[in-house]
């Protein structure tokens, strides 16, 4: 298997939160794929976060694009350079208010690498204690709500977390953790 050639690319929307570029591509057979869309986003973090009495931490919000109030593990995007743990306990610290230093990465998945250029890295938070109130951003208004592990498995037996990345970075940690069955 080969990669393909990029051969040229223009940007058709270049916005904080939208990027759309066009590439023109060689295949490895030397076919030519002149109109390739490709949606550029900021790497993003998510964390399964295990306080110190063995409560996960789970989010609740409104979700615009999808109409829905969104159950999901706190996260959110990565500021230019920082390195992906900083974010994962910078998005902690604001949305949850709680403090983890125990942070192992899981996974490292791409959300939709047919369509778009960026890279989840999901996070195992262990030890959690709240030490500050929210510090949401602008248009953040999220409840948090604590579950146990089991109650969490329920929730994904029951479809209740809709949030595809999430479900996957709570796989892989309950994975880590030996909690699946």
């Amino acid at each position: 298997m080969e990669k393909w050639e990029t051969c040229s690319s223009e940007y058709i929307v270049k916005r904080p939160w939208a990027t759309l570029r066009v590439d023109e591509c060689k295949l490895p057979d030397g076919r030519i794929a002149k109109e390739y869309y490709v949606l550029e986003y900021p790497n993003w973090v998510n964390v399964v976060a295990i306080t110190e009495d063995e409560k996960v931490i789970m989010v609740k919000q409104y979700r615009h694009s999808g109409d829905i109030i969104s159950l999901e593990i706190p996260g959110g995007v990565i500021d230019g350079d920082e390195n992906p743990a900083d974010a994962a306990k910078r998005e902690l610290l604001e949305e949850t208010g709680y403090l983890f230093e125990d942070l192992e990465l899981v996974s490292t998945i791409y959300p939709n690498p047919a369509t778009s250029n960026n890279v989840t890295y999901c996070y195992l938070a262990k030890g959690g204690k709240k030490v500050q109130e929210q510090d949401l951003d602008e248009h953040e208004d999220i409840d948090i709500e604590f579950y146990s592990i089991d109650e969490v498995k329920q929730m994904l037996l029951n479809n209740e977390i809709p949030q595809a990345l999430h479900v996957t970075g709570l796989m892989y940690a309950f994975l880590k953790m030996g909690v699946l069955s």
